[in-house]
């Protein structure tokens, strides 16, 4: 059946070839003779592989290869330079052969759903036209640094997979303006996530963050999603204060930070230039939300309670959310403003 309805694509020049559903294990050879053809539909059949004539579809921009057996993405896939949507979900994908996004660079929606992949390839970052990532349901254990230079991503999906960290250069998605990241095991969210000032929504639900960057909420979200997570409760207790005392790497790190901060040191700053561990330590450096000092490791970990509930619409109509705040002494914690809290520890 899917051979006739193939020669008849053939005969006709078509443009646009559904084989949907056809129970096939194979596709037909003959499909690598409609040049034409913009559109291919493969779901719902029983495929592992494709074919070599495929890489004649050189004006091929969707193709549909979900809910078959696919169990690697398909290398043939590099050679169709003009593809713009690719769906593979519903497969048993585990490997991305690094070689396939050398040949993608028109491609805007990529659906990896439902499927086995751990790792994605470093070379993502060749998808440079990429607007969509979708890739729930899976068993990613981190996200590579280099998918955060796909400057035209709007939409990044990763619900159920493995991970605990996000990359800090996930601020470098400008564009970003849906993040889904729910059922994850995820402890906290980078600082940089802060940067993206056209993030509409989040979704951070079913992980296990208890405070969010402390600057979250100048992100102009419209929505947040952040229920089964066990966010700190504004719950005042009593506090011990231990003694500050302070390691000769702090000390000297927050002597330097000091004088490079105040930039009262010239010779310092045309030093330090010289030593590339010092400045990438340095680099590192935290700064206190009260007295806006520059210092390294040791610091005091506050929670503040925002108020969002005006700014957007948030699950389980949270109104109070808990961002994290950087004491750098004591001294600062002792004169924090009183809607500055102490995290306990349990």
């Amino acid at each position: 059946m899917a051979d006739v309805l193939v020669l008849r694509a053939v005969r006709g020049r078509a443009r646009t070839l559904n084989l949907n559903g056809k129970r096939l294990q194979r596709v037909p050879g003959a499909v690598g003779s409609l040049t034409q053809l913009t559109s291919l539909h493969l779901k719902n059949n029983w495929l592992c592989q494709l074919p070599g004539e495929v890489t004649a579809l050189s004006n091929l921009t969707i193709l549909n290869l979900g809910n078959n057996q696919f169990e690697r993405v398909p290398e043939e896939l590099k050679f169709l330079h003009s593809l713009q949507t690719l769906h593979m979900f519903g497969n048993r994908i585990t490997e991305i052969p690094a070689c396939v996004f050398d040949g993608l660079p028109n491609l805007k929606s990529l659906n990896l759903n439902n499927n086995f992949i751990e790792n994605l390839p470093a070379e993502i970052e060749k998808l440079q036209s990429l607007q969509k990532l979708s890739i729930n349901h899976n068993s990613l254990q981190d996200i590579p640094k280099e998918l955060c230079v796909l400057q035209n991503l709007c939409e990044l999906h990763l619900g159920n997979n493995q991970l605990q960290t996000l990359p800090e250069q996930i601020g470098f998605l400008s564009n970003l303006r849906e993040l889904r990241i729910y059922r994850n095991h995820l402890g906290g969210l980078p600082e940089g996530l802060c940067r993206l000032r056209k993030l509409k929504i989040l979704d951070v639900a079913g992980n296990q963050i208890q405070t969010f960057p402390s600057r979250l909420h100048e992100v102009p979200l419209q929505e947040l999603y952040c229920e089964e997570n066990p966010l700190l409760q504004k719950e005042p207790v009593y506090a011990i204060q231990d003694e500050e005392i302070l390691s000769l790497k702090e000390i000297t790190a927050r002597h330097i930070l000091s004088h490079l901060q105040n930039g009262s040191s010239l010779l310092l700053r045309e030093q330090i230039i010289h030593y590339p561990d010092a400045r990438r330590l340095l680099s590192s450096r935290n700064v206190c939300a009260l007295c806006g000092k520059w210092f390294l490791d040791m610091w005091l970990e506050c929670v503040q309670f925002v108020d969002v509930k005006k700014k957007m619409r948030t699950s389980n109509n949270l109104q109070l959310l808990p961002v994290k705040i950087l004491l750098c002494s004591y001294q600062c914690f002792n004169q924090r403003h009183s809607d500055i809290f102490g995290v306990a520890v349990q």
